[in-house]
């Protein structure tokens, strides 16, 4: 009876070392060294093919199943889990971490990709290569800390559009403080140094990108911003990134957490941004568990916050103002009117640190003491009175013998004449 048999390049090479080795034309040692397999295992094939002859060089495991193939069950309820609506748009190691933390399923994440993959639901992702040669990282915790903010819809249709300040580490790219805020402005990066400095103290650099609230874009290029004047005086240098690639820690954080936190919100049903902060922590320490790694050195280069300094008092803005002969004081469109026993001789023409903090209230400071200010309301002044026929509107058609409508017309220098 004839029959065919399937081999593979492989096997086919085996079968010539084999037979070669039988017939002493090489050693088993040999043959061995030529197939990069043992000389025991060369022996136990030699034994098959004498036993079994072809059939004995080809696999066991042809035609049978893998030993790590899913049950048919087992595979129904993943598929039933990755195809419910509220995992939409999941990628495949976040869904691998779901299906094991609620349905109790592990299976590794090539396994999920190729199964999401099958379903139609993950598409594999083709990145075009772009050289950036990598930057090393710091030594120690607290030499750089990478600060951005990223708008996105994070509630998604639960909620409006909001921004995510996030500040992380360079040395192990672990997030020291983030807050979910409506605008990235310098009062909202104020409140979250405050909360980073009085509980992990003050960093040796700050490395943000150029956004207005870093770095002065126009005008004065040697100008200093209220974000820049805190820093200095607080003894931390600012570095301006001149690329997205250049603060690549903190961007590919806030991939991640594009991704991830989003998912993480939809499954607790978070729908408000006062929610979505205290979460924030737990979230927070999940992540740096994941994501963090160790740093060169163990040591610590946050310098401890001083106690005595006023943080609201430095995250304020601070602008320069001259009083007025009248001891008027002229900020933001408003006038203030300054109360003081003192003689006015003494103060007129003085310049004075006007602050405004986060709730809009103003003060004033004279070489470092405080002013009382009373605010100076204007009336507005009287409309003019009007005729209520200012207000119509009337229309007027000439008549057809009007001088208007033959304005320009002439023969022989003389005005055609209008009929009676």
């Amino acid at each position: 009876m004839k029959w065919t048999m399937a081999m593979t390049q492989e096997e086919l090479n085996r079968k010539t070392m084999v037979e070669r080795a039988l017939d002493k034309r090489i050693t088993q040692k040999e043959a061995a060294k030529k197939l990069n397999i043992s000389e025991r295992h060369i022996r136990r094939i030699i034994a098959r093919y004498r036993q079994r002859g072809d059939p004995g060089l080809v696999s066991g495991h042809r035609g049978k199943p893998g030993n790590r193939k899913l049950a048919g069950d087992k595979r129904e309820q993943i598929v039933e889990y990755i195809k419910d609506p509220l995992h939409g748009g999941f990628g495949p190691t976040f869904m691998m971490e779901k299906l094991e933390e609620y349905k109790g399923i592990k299976i590794s994440k090539e396994t999920m990709r190729q199964i999401m993959i099958e379903e139609g639901i993950h598409e594999a992702k083709v990145r075009k290569k772009k050289i950036h040669p990598p930057r090393e990282r710091k030594e120690r915790v607290g030499d750089i800390v990478q600060i951005d903010g990223s708008y996105h819809a994070w509630l998604e249709d639960r909620g409006p559009k909001a921004c995510l300040l996030l500040f992380v580490d360079d040395a192990t790219s672990g997030i020291l403080a983030a807050e979910f805020t409506k605008i990235e402005s310098f009062f909202a990066y104020a409140k979250l140094c405050k909360f980073y400095f009085c509980s992990k103290g003050l960093p040796k650099c700050f490395y943000s990108d150029r956004f207005g609230v870093f770095k002065v874009n126009t005008g004065k290029k040697d100008g200093v911003t209220q974000f820049q004047r805190v820093m200095n005086s607080l003894g931390i240098e600012m570095i301006f990134a001149s690329s997205a690639q250049a603060k690549g820690r903190v961007e590919r954080a806030n991939q991640t957490f594009q991704d991830r936190l989003i998912k993480e919100m939809r499954l607790r049903n978070i729908c408000s941004y006062q929610a979505a902060n205290a979460y924030l922590p737990e979230f927070i320490k999940e992540y740096n568990r994941k994501f963090a790694v160790l740093p060169h050195s163990m040591g610590d280069n946050h310098t401890p916050l001083d106690k005595s300094l006023d943080l609201d008092f430095l995250f304020s803005v601070h602008r320069e103002r001259i009083i007025t002969k009248d001891l008027l004081i002229h900020y933001d469109g408003k006038t203030y009117q300054i109360i003081t026993k003192r003689p006015p001789q003494n103060l007129i023409k003085r310049e004075v640190l006007v602050t405004e903090d986060q709730d809009s209230m103003v003060s004033a400071y004279l070489n470092g003491a405080p002013l009382e200010l009373v605010l100076i309301h204007k009336q507005p002044k009287a409309a003019n009175v009007v005729s209520t026929k200012s207000f119509e509107h009337h229309t007027y058609t000439p008549p057809v013998n009007h001088p208007w409508r033959t304005y320009g017309k002439k023969i022989n220098g003389y005005p055609i004449p209008l009929p009676d």
